[in-house]
């Protein structure tokens, strides 16, 4: 049986420090689950952890896809599942970490066998005004209108070219995988859902923002390549290049970054709160250390009942 442990969580709350201090008291590696982290290059946009943390443990997909690349779960599931083989076949546990809840889903549960995409029509579907996207989805699907972000063009679009190729609602579409076998769990589900009181992460939200302008953020997206469309989608990438082209002030901008991270985190929280196979750890009550030994200890009791 493919062995992982899961560390999950929002944005912000120190998944990466305490995992590298897991990962090596535990002798284990780090597979990462984050879905921009995944992405060569805009560094500090992404939060990637530092160079003393990724010394202290081997890191899986990290900086292996080039940004002009697209990336969807499935891509994801496929590499994650190698990396982590690869892991276990060396005798030793690999520890996924991450925040992007597709991404975790993918390794434990699967993912629909959704119809492959059509050039032609998404290239229409692409030259569709969001206002048009959003009332075709509406007509055609209204149960997956109201879950999904209006103002994400790439799942607005992805959804109707669901529902124009299969002729079905996207939502039904998913709905019914299980019933043609889509396996129930892909990797067994152990795991820690980590979070922190939200004053204290928006807080630390905040701070990363600021820290991240204060490192150079700027130039490092005024000199990046051209980015695919889900790479284009990474928190604060749309604010800082409006930021260079004149249309934003400094502070409007980071600004708008902390509110939109603070959103993004808010998201992640609600998702994580409902998978009911992570056992909740508030940070807030720990100090790094404890929090390290009490995900060592919950490791090392997984891998004794697994023997027993």
């Amino acid at each position: 049986m493919t062995r992982a442990f899961f560390i999950v969580g929002p944005t912000a709350t120190g998944k990466s420090e305490i995992a590298a201090d897991v990962a090596r008291e535990a002798g284990a590696e780090i597979v990462s689950a984050d879905a921009f982290q995944i992405y060569r290059g805009l560094d500090l946009l992404t939060a990637k952890p530092e160079a003393p943390t990724l010394a202290k443990a081997s890191h899986h997909l990290i900086g292996v896809v080039p940004l002009t690349e697209e990336m969807n779960a499935e891509k994801y599931r496929r590499d994650a599942m190698r990396a982590i083989e690869e892991i276990n076949s060396r005798g030793k546990l690999a520890i996924v970490v991450g925040g992007s809840g597709l991404y975790i889903k993918a390794l434990t549960h699967g993912l629909a066998p959704l119809p492959e995409s059509d050039p032609k029509l998404r290239e229409k579907l692409n030259a569709m005004s969001l206002d048009n996207l959003r009332a075709q989805l509406v007509e055609l699907d209204p149960e997956a209108a109201k879950k999904i972000d209006i103002k994400n063009r790439r799942r607005l679009v992805r959804a109707l070219e669901i529902c124009l190729i299969t002729g079905k609602p996207a939502s039904e579409v998913v709905a019914g995988v299980g019933d043609s076998g889509r396996p129930e769990s892909i990797i067994r589900t152990k795991g820690v859902f980590v979070f922190r009181d939200r004053d204290e992460l928006y807080q630390r939200i905040n701070q990363r923002v600021e820290t991240m302008f204060a490192r150079g953020v700027i130039e490092e997206v005024r000199t990046a390549a051209e980015t695919s469309a889900t790479a284009s989608q990474m928190i604060g990438l749309r604010e800082i290049r409006e930021l260079l082209s004149g249309k934003k002030s400094l502070p409007q901008c980071i600004a708008e970054i902390q509110q939109a991270t603070r959103r993004y985190a808010k998201r992640q929280l609600t998702w994580f709160r409902r998978q009911s196979n992570f056992l909740p750890l508030n940070l807030s009550f720990l100090t790094h250390n404890e929090a390290v030994k009490w995900i060592s200890l919950r490791i090392l009791s997984e891998a004794r009942t697994r023997d027993d």
